[in-house]
């Protein structure tokens, strides 16, 4: 175990001293504080795994840390495939560690929503993070009624996450990037009159201009599901990390880069002692500062790409590069004050360790990302991040007929036209989703989302008055283009795995297998591979891996299309759907969706 809660002592951010809260785990008394997700009360009280896979009893942790994995599951109060790191505790909780595949001991759980009527709004935003809160806003401003609709505790999403109101922090400003930025626009959000904010509410499916949603603790029973009919909808629903696959990734100890900067910021827990960070990108350095931040000691950040290819994909748009150099220049700053090393053109190829990292291999790439031989050395470390860019949340999107592309950095994104509407009439999409480009274009689609989405919404007309708001998009997607060329992906990464080297987490199927598979059957797509290999078709349904199976399965030169089809897009309970009461039948909603994974 590595894993630890920073001492208040000393804490950047000045944190208070939260109230205690009686939880168990197995049984025993732990200690917890309020404000703190029931992963970060595992983590704390020494427990990295609490959880088995269902097939060959492999322990399983926090992996991705924003809900997408499903590694972290736990049983609470005795209703099981809870996700740890985004249930908040509550007092009196019974933690339990979940074995393979479980069943409820409970028969029903107190509601936890109350009762929920259907809403008719103008615009409804999905996603509370830059692109979510400046769409909300700008929607706003521009006359409509609008509603926010966001998994989160608070405003902000991954990139201003937030700590817990019950953590007391003084001075919270230490933990944020532009912090004087976000909080005017977070206050303008909260105090805005045609403004309303339902946090701790996800969106499960999508029909339409109608979204279903639940409001409730992450996972609890008794989530009522209710709709929400819009005139326009503008989803900002984000992404995840992408991780690369190599022997040992599956282990306890290795996390996501998100996942560790996540527990940091906000639940400050350090992931270890020693830890390495490997990948590609410059969201690598915040995590390195992060991790600091808790007081762990980075030995190592790794950036796969060569100093040549960084230098070279920046000076492709020399008007882009002098934005980022200030922001630069204080994490090379960081980097040398705390004595850790970056290296380009190195990368992580393997983690060893029984039931947890206790190391991990490292090597030089040529300039395809294959390991050059005699360069490998081995490194004590007792946890890994890793991060090798993002990959949109696109579910709600595909649901909703939205047209799929290509994004800048080769991964699928979200068409959208000079004013991000999609293909899909009133349907808005704006940052992440549309490209990976960073939190400055994500701000700019979100104002230029939401100011047309309102135009849409009450005249049926486009909005003539955004012409600035174009120039700051443009200017973005210049920087995401640089961005993709400076850290692009290369196909030897495929090299650093075997064929024992577990592809899918959730249904631990192997390379060898997947080849084996489309060897055997002469498949070339996702779909095919899920029903024929069961990968992807685990509890994550291939938010890990459908990307990187598809780009195993892809011929040389071929654009990878992964399988993006999840009619439901977060986790729901089919009893609450079984016991809703709701303006429409949810029947209809069932039927609809068991109709739609029969075609899929």
């Amino acid at each position: 175990m590595s894993a630890y809660l920073r001492p208040r002592s000393g804490d950047p951010a000045e944190i208070g001293t939260p109230t205690a809260v009686d939880v168990t785990v197995d049984g025993h008394p732990v200690a917890a504080q309020a404000g703190q997700t029931v992963a970060a009360v595992l983590l704390a009280n020494g427990r990295d795994t609490w959880r088995t896979t269902r097939l060959h009893d492999r322990p399983r942790g926090v992996f991705c840390g924003i809900g997408a994995c499903q590694d972290c599951l736990v049983t609470v109060n005795g209703l099981p495939d809870v996700r740890a790191c985004q249930r908040t505790i509550t007092p009196g909780d019974a933690i339990a560690t979940q074995t393979g595949a479980v069943l409820p001991t409970t028969s029903s759980a107190a509601a936890t929503a109350g009762e929920q009527t259907r809403r008719v709004v103008e615009v409804v935003v999905v996603g509370a993070g830059p692109a979510g809160v400046a769409a909300a806003v700008a929607a706003g401003d521009a006359g409509a009624e609008v509603l926010v609709v966001d998994s989160g505790r608070a405003v902000g999403g991954q990139y201003n996450r937030q700590l817990p109101v019950e953590f007391a922090a003084r001075r919270p400003d230490r933990l944020q990037h532009e912090w004087k930025v976000f909080a005017e626009q977070r206050d303008r959000l909260v105090s805005h009159p045609r403004i309303t904010y339902l946090p701790d509410t996800s969106v499960w499916a999508i029909e339409g201009l109608r979204l279903w949603a639940q409001t409730g603790p992450a996972d609890a029973s008794g989530r009522q599901p209710f709709a929400i009919d819009a005139q326009s909808v503008v989803l900002a629903a984000g992404a995840y990390d992408r991780v690369l696959p190599f022997p040992g990734w599956d282990l306890p100890g290795v996390y996501t880069a998100g996942a560790a900067q996540a527990l940091a910021k906000g639940q400050r827990i350090a992931v270890g002692h020693r830890v390495l960070v490997a990948g590609t990108g410059p969201f690598l350095l915040p995590v390195a500062e992060s991790l600091v931040g808790v007081g762990a000691h980075v030995v190592a950040l790794l950036e796969a790409n060569s100093l040549t290819t960084v230098r070279k994909g920046w000076s492709s748009d020399p008007l882009v590069a002098p934005s980022k150099l200030r922001e630069a220049v204080g994490y090379g700053a960081l980097l040398a004050r705390h004595r850790i090393p970056l290296r380009h053109g190195w990368t992580v190829i393997a983690a060893h360790g029984i039931d947890h990292v206790e190391a991990a291999t490292i090597a030089r790439l040529d300039s395809d990302w294959r390991p050059i031989r005699g360069s490998e050395r081995r490194v004590e470390v007792d946890a890994v991040c890793v991060g090798f860019g993002f990959t949109a949340n696109l579910e709600l999107a595909v649901s909703a007929g939205c047209t799929i592309t290509t994004g800048p950095n080769g991964g699928p994104a979200v068409a959208v036209d000079a004013n991000q509407q999609t293909s899909t009439p009133g349907v808005f999409a704006a940052g992440e989703l549309t490209g990976i480009g960073g939190a400055a274009l994500s701000t700019a689609e979100g104002t230029l989302a939401g100011t047309t989405a309102a135009h849409h919404a009450l005249t049926g007309s486009e909005a003539s008055d955004v012409a600035a708001v174009r120039g700051a998009v443009e200017r973005g997607r210049r920087f995401a283009g640089a961005l993709a060329r400076a850290y692009p992906v290369r196909d030897g990464w495929k090299s650093w795995s075997t064929a024992d080297t577990l592809v899918c987490r959730c249904e631990e199927v192997t390379r060898g297998q997947i080849e084996a598979a489309a060897q055997e059957r002469g498949l070339d797509d996702g779909r095919a591979m899920k029903l024929s290999s069961r990968a992807g078709l685990g509890m994550c349904q291939g938010r890990v891996c459908s990307r990187t199976v598809a780009e195993l399965l892809a011929a040389p030169g071929d654009v990878p299309e992964p399988s993006m089809k999840r009619p439901i897009a977060v986790p729901v309970r089919l009893r609450d759907l079984a016991d809703a009461e709701v303006a429409e039948s949810p029947e209809t909603v069932l039927d609809t969706m068991l109709e739609t994974m029969e075609e899929q």
